[in-house]
Order: structure tokens, then C-alpha cells, then sequence
């Protein structure tokens, strides 16, 4: 087992709402430099940029694993976590068949490019992410967990996109294993705040649209920075735990 510091939820320039500064060599550098070992890429809707992180962490100590977050028909984000590129690939052109043909409006939504390893220009992704697909949470999860991945509902105590404001309950037909609060709030006040998420496990993410909101609160004993050894955290199983830490503590 070890220890290991972790932030599952970090944009790239791919999405139109991240800052441009949001390139995978300075997302590697910021995560090293807060004592960070393992990331998730969860951008709206898309993965194009996961293997440049990937290919910029090569060397260094820090583990990417490869994501997306998911806006479905609900209009709540959830994370689709995942171990390989193949896995996120897949999920993927389950993604693309869902959402809507609209082209993106860089003036308006913001730009969406997809860089190489070195933070280089390679392409910018026409059709607009900030959109939900036409799928439900349960079918998001039926595919997320047919290629083997973990399922989280983002920030679910903001009110934009979150589960709770959009719902008001937990869908009693999707099996959640773990839920995600935001930088706004502790797991103490969301479990007081939102009785309806009993005991669900739960992670806390910065949501770093920008390099400064990187939290890395999430403290984990694992084996190896996986998806299914995150899951074991979660459940506190064969001795793996996770830990939300207090914002301030020292890294």
C-alpha cells in the first residue's frame, strides 16, 4: 500500500471553459508542485486531450487517468472515470453518437483545442461539448460500467448541473457507488445538507478549470493509482481507504 494524493476532476483547453493556460505540461508541473500523484482529464463531453497528458506526465511520478465529464439529458454532469485509452475511446464514440450536432461559437462558449503533449496546437473540435447528450445517467452508467469504469456524479451541491439541484433525489434506478462535492463544501455539511445521499461514498474535487484551483484533497491508501483500486477506497475494502482532507493542510 501507499499513500497517494489525488484530483479527479481537471479540464484541459479543450473545454470552452477552461483558460488557455490549461496546456498538459503546466497541468503535470501543477500537480507535482502541490504534492499530487494522480489526476483524472474530465473534460465536457470529450477526450481528445487524455493521451497528450498521459505523454506529458511520462517520467514523472504523477498517474493520469483517463476521463470525461458527462452532460447527460438531465442536464447533470457526472464523472466517467476509466484505466485505459481504449476504454475512454470506446466511451467515447458512445458519447459522439449522443450529442447534438451544433457548431461550436468560439466568441460566445469560449475555444476548444486540442493540443499535443507540449501544450502545440493540433486541432480545434467544431462541434460544441457544453451540450447535453441525448442519454440518460442510467444509460451513461450501464455503458460506463460495461467497459469497466467508475461512475461519480459531479459536484452535487452546486446548483448548476448538480444532481441535487437538477433532480432533488437520488435516481433509485442507477446503483451510484460515489458521489463528488465541491471545493464549497465539506463532506460533514453535504451529508447534513442533502440527507437523501445517506452514506454514499464521496470524493472531493476542485473542478480546476484553471491551474490555481487544483485541491488534491482526496488521500488515498492504495496498492496502485486504478480505477477499480479507487473503487476499493471508496468501500474501505481490503484495507484501502480514502480521506478527504481539510483545504489548507500541508502537502
Amino acid at each position: 500500500m501507499k499513500a497517494i494524493r489525488a484530483e479527479f476532476h481537471v479540464h484541459t483547453v479543450l473545454s470552452p471553459c477552461a483558460e488557455i493556460e490549461m496546456i498538459p505540461p503546466l497541468i503535470v508541473e501543477e500537480a507535482l508542485s502541490r504534492g499530487i500523484e494522480w489526476i483524472a482529464i474530465t473534460d465536457h463531453n470529450a477526450s481528445a486531450n487524455v493521451e497528450a497528458v498521459i505523454n506529458a506526465a511520462k517520467g514523472t511520478d504523477l498517474t493520469i487517468t483517463a476521463g470525461m465529464e458527462v452532460q447527460t439529458q438531465e442536464e447533470i454532469h457526472s464523472l466517467c472515470l476509466f484505466d485505459t485509452l481504449d476504454q475512454i475511446l470506446a466511451f467515447q464514440q458512445f458519447i459522439d453518437a449522443a450529442l447534438p450536432p451544433l457548431e461550436n461559437r468560439p466568441d460566445y462558449f469560449g475555444e476548444q483545442l486540442v493540443v499535443d503533449e507540449t501544450g502545440d496546437f493540433i486541432r480545434r473540435e467544431t462541434r460544441l461539448l457544453l451540450n447535453s447528450a441525448a442519454i440518460s445517467i442510467r444509460e451513461a452508467w450501464d455503458k460506463v460500467m460495461e467497459l469497466g469504469g467508475l461512475f461519480i456524479p459531479a459536484h452535487i451541491d452546486r446548483k448548476a448541473f448538480g444532481m441535487i439541484a437538477n433532480l432533488g433525489f437520488m435516481p433509485i434506478d442507477t446503483p451510484i457507488e460515489a458521489l463528488e462535492i465541491s471545493r464549497h463544501t465539506t463532506p460533514a455539511v453535504a451529508r447534513s445538507t442533502y440527507p437523501q445521499i445517506g452514506q454514499i461514498p464521496l470524493i472531493k474535487s476542485g473542478d480546476a478549470h484553471r491551474l490555481n484551483e487544483f485541491l488534491g484533497l482526496n488521500q488515498l491508501q492504495v496498492e496502485a493509482p486504478r480505477v477499480e483500486e479507487l473503487r476499493k477506497a471508496l468501500n474501505d475494502l481490503d484495507d484501502r481507504t480514502l480521506t478527504i482532507l481539510e483545504a489548507g493542510t500541508d502537502r
